[in-house]
This record gives structure tokens, C-alpha cells and sequence, in this order.
């Protein structure tokens, strides 16, 4: 089915009107221990998870179980429920869990709406910062209800570009990185979701990254390319709830489009 067959503005405006509800409700389980003393347990895979990961998604879940029963979910702290659902909500609770620890305010939590698979609705609240992000199919981009926009820059040697770290780079995908890391102005480290921001304003004009997972995405998707950008995966191909971990997401598309050709190359 096409996810661009219009839903009517009303629905789009509520669906919104949820998502900053859901984000609402997540910021204020993640503020009770931001700075404070909490345990950090280690999850299999060995990345850090707090109380504050698992009461903001459980928060949110209860939202949406209330108020939309039949859309599906999926989250990073308590897995999938029905993501074959016409409508799926995927949930990051706190994107940047190291950089909560210790402190650091750029974590975020990312919440967005899929529609068949295709992100329609992003928000990325910045709870420490007192920003929400907003963007998606048929709604402008804004933070904190002004409207944002990407910057056009078509010049990878004068490219700004983030990524969360080198670290995410494993195997074969460390010197594709490497292709790109090397040919721009400037490569900066340490944003989490951030960087993603930072596109939807103009005022950097690039992300890659890898080791990811759809949570950690598609909420910055929605919001990158409702502002005018450019979001895929490393083949250039659209993101999507069965896109893997590798994506770009740029200010201009022509500027998408070089580093994925640089990335291949």
C-alpha cells in the first residue's frame, strides 16, 4: 500500500498532537533521575540501560495502548507488539543512554509513526535542552513550534557532517567511512540524535552512521526530510521499518547522493 495515500489533515494533526503527548510523558520519567543517583545495569549486548529508559517507554506504551489500542509498537526496552500493523509507533526512550549517565545533554528521546513501514511522524524531545523537534507527511518542521529548515550545501569538501563515533564503524564499513571522514571540511563526534537536529536547522550539513537500529532513526528521519532533507540507507534506498543499520541523512539531496556514492566507491 502507499504510505503517501493522504490521510486527512485532521488525523495528521492528531497524530502529532499524540506524539507530543507521548513525548511529553516520556520527558517527565527521564527528568526524575537525569543528574541524580540511579543504577545502570549492562543488557546483553552490553550497552547501559536505566530506570529512566524503562519508566519513560513504559509511559509511553500506556499512552498509546489507551488512546490508539490497534497501532502496533515496537521499543528498545520491551521489543514488538504487532509491527505488521497499518500503523506502528517506534520508540526510543533515551537515544544517547551513555551521555544521560554522565551528565551530557544531548540525549533525546525519539518517537516516530510509521505508516506500511515509512516513517510519516517524527519527535525528538531533547528533555535537558527544552527542545522538541517535530516533523512528517504533510506537517512542517519546527522545534519548539518554530519552523526549521535544511541549509543547501552540494560541496563535500565544505561539509559539516556528525557521527555519534568512530567506534560504530565495524569491518568493511570503517573505510567507507573513511572515504567520506576524509573529503569533508569538518568531522565532528559526540551529537547521539543531536546531529540529526542539527540538519533539520541548517546548521550542519550532514550525519552517517552505522550499528543502528530503526529506533534510533526513523523518528530523525521524519523530521530531517519534513524540514527539506535528504534521509536513506548507505544504498541510497528510503528508510523504513526493514531498513538495516547503516544511514545518511543531509540537508540537500544532491549532497545525500554524493555521500552515498562516496560510500560505495
Amino acid at each position: 500500500m502507499n504510505v503517501k495515500s493522504a490521510l486527512p489533515q485532521s488525523h495528521i494533526d492528531a497524530l502529532a498532537s499524540l506524539g507530543l503527548e507521548l513525548a511529553a510523558a516520556g520527558r517527565v520519567q527521564i527528568l526524575k533521575h537525569y543528574r541524580r543517583e540511579f543504577t545502570i545495569e549492562d543488557k546483553p549486548d552490553l550497552t547501559p540501560v536505566t530506570i529512566a529508559d524503562r519508566n519513560a517507554e513504559a509511559a509511553i506504551r500506556k499512552i498509546i495502548s489507551q488512546k490508539q489500542p490497534n497501532h502496533g509498537v515496537m521499543g528498545e526496552e520491551y521489543g514488538n507488539d504487532r509491527t505488521d500493523a497499518e500503523f506502528v509507533w517506534v520508540l526510543d526512550p533515551i537515544d544517547g543512554t551513555k551521555s544521560f549517565m554522565t551528565g551530557k545533554p544531548l540525549f533525546g528521546c525519539l518517537i516516530a509513526l510509521c505508516q506500511w513501514g515509512r516513517p510519516i511522524l517524527g519527535v525528538m524531545d531533547m528533555p535537558a535542552l527544552d527542545e522538541v523537534w517535530l516533523g512528517g507527511q504533510g506537517l512542517p518542521a519546527t522545534l519548539n513550534g518554530r519552523p526549521v529548515r535544511v541549509r543547501n550545501c552540494s560541496a563535500l569538501d565544505q561539509a559539516v557532517v556528525y557521527a555519534t563515533t568512530p567506534d560504530m564503524f565495524l569491518g568493511p564499513d570503517q573505510l567507507a567511512f573513511a572515504r567520506v571522514k576524509n573529503r569533508v571540511k569538518y568531522i565532528l563526534y559526540g551529537a547521539d540524535c543531536y546531529g540529526y537536529a542539527t540538519v533539520a536547522a541548517g546548521w550542519a550539513d550532514a550525519v552517517v552512521e552505522a550499528s543502528l537500529k530503526p529506533y534510533d532513526y526513523l523518528a530523525c528521519a521524519a523530521v530531517v526530510t519534513a524540514a527539506g532533507g535528504y534521509a536513506a540507507d548507505w544504498n541510497g534506498k528510503p528508510l523504513t521499518l526493514a531498513s538495516a543499520d547503516k544511514v545518511v541523512m543531509s540537508g540537500s539531496v544532491e549532497m545525500g547522493q554524493i555521500i552515498v556514492k562516496t560510500l560505495q566507491s
